[in-house]
């Protein structure tokens, strides 16, 4: 008789045998395997050992288009986002506050689309889409620390455009580099925070079975649908951290650009105000688009949606918008176009010199 599988549950070790559907400790049979899908039954307990992911199943017939596409905006999003922190890096004209919360947003975006997109294209070249039950928690602590610190970002960004428009001569003093540095770790510190706060405590859920999550990825949401504890705490968490790294930046956002916009208005020649407008053009895209996106993912009624719509909208946020960022800023931005630019053709002299 052959050992299969060993689990630990709490201090018994538990041997799987050659039984499809038994497992003993000793001799004494004590409950249930479902079938190698790791639902450990336990004195009418079910330990949820990993997860099965039902995302895309609705196309099976379309996982290789899927496993293209998304690996092709995948490189996109690493290859775009790397241009522009070398950019920013080498280049000294960009070496201003602006700049730096923008090095912030790209290194932010490739960790955020490198915490789903990787697990996303090794399941599509599955039959079986899973994830350990510690995956998933390690997954939704690094989605919700960098979506986290991101909408703080966007925040701060949003004030920096603020003072620099509306306050240009005190901008230095305002926007020294202690204050960017200050600002940039708040955003980290705050979504980091926020993340241990919540990862915690969906770690505390009692979970049940089924383990099918209608899903591509992990979140708090989805796991709480699966429990069979009460999860009042963890949802009145969620509404805290709604509000507070949700809509007051959003508000906080609007304000800021409902003030610069008045500013503009107020410039008097056309030049000016086009010269002042294209400074947070950029910005203003990439927070409407953001904020759209993860408002639309998280606050919309979850009744009176299909599968299909949920998975469009989850993949728009989470693995389209982090790759549209640097080409938003590439195209709309003459600075870090002409540092581009720049990058492009030192790149071709030294690599034609060493031929």
């Amino acid at each position: 008789m052959t050992i299969s599988k060993i689990v630990h549950f709490q201090w018994t070790q538990i041997f799987f045998y050659g039984f499809p559907n038994e497992y003993f400790v000793g001799n004494r049979t004590l409950g249930r395997v479902d079938h190698g899908s790791y639902l450990v039954e336990k004195e009418n307990q079910t330990v949820v050992m990993e997860f099965i992911f039902l995302g895309f199943s609705n196309h099976p017939d379309l996982q290789g288009l899927f496993f293209l596409l998304f690996l092709v905006i995948y490189l996109i999003t690493i290859l775009g986002n790397t241009l522009i922190l070398i950019a920013i890096r080498v280049n000294p004209v960009l070496h201003t506050p602006m700049y730096y919360f923008l090095s912030n947003l790209s290194f932010l975006d490739i960790c955020y689309t490198s915490t789903t997109v990787p697990i996303i294209l090794v399941n599509l070249l599955q039959e079986k889409k899973t994830i350990t039950y510690e995956g998933c928690l390690s997954q939704i602590f690094f989605l919700v620390t960098f979506a986290g610190s991101e909408c703080v970002l966007l925040a701060a960004m949003a004030y920096d455009r603020f003072v620099a428009i509306c306050h240009p001569l005190r901008y230095p003093v305002l926007m020294s580099k202690k204050v960017c540095a200050y600002l940039a770790a708040g955003s980290w510190l705050c979504g980091l925070v926020n993340s241990m706060t919540h990862t915690g405590l969906t770690a505390t859920v009692t979970l049940c079975g089924p383990n099918q999550i209608s899903h591509f990825l992990c979140d708090i949401p989805l796991i709480l649908k699966l429990s069979c504890s009460d999860t009042s705490v963890n949802e009145f968490a969620l509404y805290v951290a709604s509000a507070t790294f949700g809509l007051s930046p959003c508000l906080f956002t609007a304000v800021s650009y409902m003030l610069i916009i008045s500013a503009i208005l107020k410039i008097q020649s056309a030049q000016g105000r086009r010269k002042a407008f294209s400074t947070c053009a950029s910005h203003l895209t990439v927070v409407v688009i953001y904020y759209t996106t993860i408002n639309f993912n998280y606050d919309r009624p979850s009744a009176g949606y299909s599968l299909d719509v949920d998975i469009l909208v989850s993949v728009l946020f989470c693995i389209v918008t982090p790759m549209l960022n640097p080409i938003i800023y590439s195209l709309r931005n003459k600075d870090v176009k002409v540092a581009l630019k720049k990058l492009f053709e030192g790149y071709m002299s030294s690599s034609g010199s060493s031929f």
